[in-house]
């Protein structure tokens, strides 16, 4: 591998031979061999049967609800098309509602991508070209204009190469560190910030739990004893919210113990200082629905000092049958725990992460273990404006091309682009063409649910599939 600056940059330069700027402009459907819906069906195996369904019901809410569940199917697609190779860290569900805002380890508010379930190294355009199609996808759905849905893509491409090329420029630890400090001026994201804000465990302690009288089974250092006075539990909110209790409850508490040792010791330290008051199962997102999904409620300091902490199953990503086979790219690790690479691929990607990310198995199977709704909150596309979408598209490529640029080769990435619009101008082309591939595969998917006598989703209940 080339080591100094310019040698980087030359060999992303060279790169271009392999694959010319111009070409990210294909996707063709008819260079399929598999079918989306057994694509989906075959990604649905080890997952919680009576769930299935709710997922497909998810996905068949609106195209942009198809395309967040449906990252078998567009890893799919792009292991069809031709790569430069270069790789970085890849978010793997790169679109406009994965990035958010959350609580950092000093207590402040941070603005950043914050899902990776799908996280895998590989060729760096795969997340760019999912990001753009979203927002091509994201804006049909909100009633834009054409014109304005390609360029909120454009915009977002264009931020997301020039924001490279300004990080190759800097010492490599300022890379590292480098901040996006005008988050807060950005009208979506001031407003997402605001949410945050009130986003606090105890707003949690009141949405998710209720007051119980003497008599309640309480869940307690594994132990299971009846109180002596009020307390509170999780609310039982079917199917998205249902109270654990038992063996099982004694179980996803015992897993914590492992997931302590994946802590730093000081954090550890902490940790410590809650006790287990209750465990619920809880259904999040679209692409997670039917992984298990266990939250576990803590009080440290008293009753006002709760600590919710989220178990959330990992699969293999939908990248990964893909990945090894693309030239150019080094040979994948060995198989890692799927909680442990979730976790080291969010701390690739991230400038802060949450103090109490870290992975634990359980019956098992491998999970991802972080706090739960402490201060997290995500744009709500019902109330985007056209004003509001390019603001939002020039944050979203300025914070990828940050997470890549800390993850994978800067110089390398910066060199392939370069300074013209070619790169750009080809991916709005590919995200267009792949937004009306999205809505046909989600047609194909109402036709077959109507078909096949599965519920379509009613619209007033949407609502609680939201993150």
């Amino acid at each position: 591998m080339p080591h100094t600056p310019m040698e980087r940059l030359a060999q992303g330069q060279q790169r271009r031979k392999l694959m010319p700027r111009v070409d990210h402009a294909t996707w063709n459907p008819k260079l399929r061999r598999e079918d989306p819906l057994r694509l989906m069906q075959a990604s649905m195996r080890g997952r919680v049967p009576k769930l299935v369904a709710l997922k497909y019901e998810r996905m068949a809410a609106s195209p942009f609800g198809f395309f967040r569940g449906a990252v078998p199917v567009m890893a799919y697609d792009l292991s069809l098309l031709k790569t430069p190779g270069i790789a970085a860290q890849l978010c793997g569900d790169a679109h406009v509602r994965n990035l958010g805002a959350y609580a950092g380890p000093d207590g402040r508010l941070v603005f950043d991508i914050n899902d990776f379930d799908e996280t895998i190294a590989g060729p760096f355009e795969w997340d760019v070209k999912r990001m753009a199609a979203s927002l091509v996808v994201a804006a049909r759905g909100s009633h834009m204009r054409e014109t304005d849905c390609r360029e909120a893509s454009q915009v977002f491409l264009e931020q997301y190469r020039t924001t490279m090329q300004a990080l190759a420029r800097l010492p490599v630890l300022e890379m590292a560190r480098y901040q996006v400090h005008r988050l807060r001026s950005v009208a979506t994201v001031g407003g997402i910030l605001r949410m945050a804000q009130r986003a606090t465990p105890a707003h949690t302690l009141a949405q998710l739990t209720e007051e119980k009288s003497a008599g309640a089974e309480k869940i307690n250092s594994g132990k299971t004893k009846r109180s002596q006075q009020a307390e509170r539990v999780f609310k039982t909110l079917p199917p998205v919210l249902t109270r654990v209790t038992g063996a099982m409850a004694e179980k996803v508490v015992a897993s914590l113990g492992q997931y302590a040792k994946t802590l730093q010791p000081e954090r550890r330290v902490f940790l410590e200082q809650y006790k287990p008051v209750d465990v619920a199962f809880k259904v999040v997102g679209t692409g997670s629905v039917g992984l298990r999904d266990y939250c576990v409620y803590m009080e440290g300091n008293g009753a006002k000092d709760p600590l919710f902490l989220q178990i959330k199953e990992e699969a293999e990503p939908g990248y990964a049958p893909y990945v090894g086979k693309v030239a150019g790219l080094e040979a994948l690790p060995k198989r890692e725990h799927q909680g442990q690479r979730v976790v080291n691929g969010e701390r690739a990607m991230q400038v802060q992460s949450d103090p109490l990310l870290g992975w634990t198995t359980l019956e098992g199977r491998e999970y991802l273990v972080r706090q739960l709704n402490d201060h997290k909150a995500s744009i709500n596309l019902d109330d985007l404006t056209p004003e509001g979408l390019m603001e939002y598209a020039e944050v979203c490529g300025e914070l990828l091309a940050r997470g890549h640029a800390r993850s994978g080769s800067c110089m390398e990435i910066a060199g392939y682009l370069g300074r013209s619009e070619r790169f750009d101008e080809a991916v709005v082309a590919f995200a267009t063409a792949y937004a009306d591939q999205t809505e046909a595969d989600w047609k194909t998917l109402t036709a077959w649910m109507k078909k096949s006598g599965k519920t379509l989703p009613d619209k007033s209940n949407l609502a609680a599939h939201r993150h």
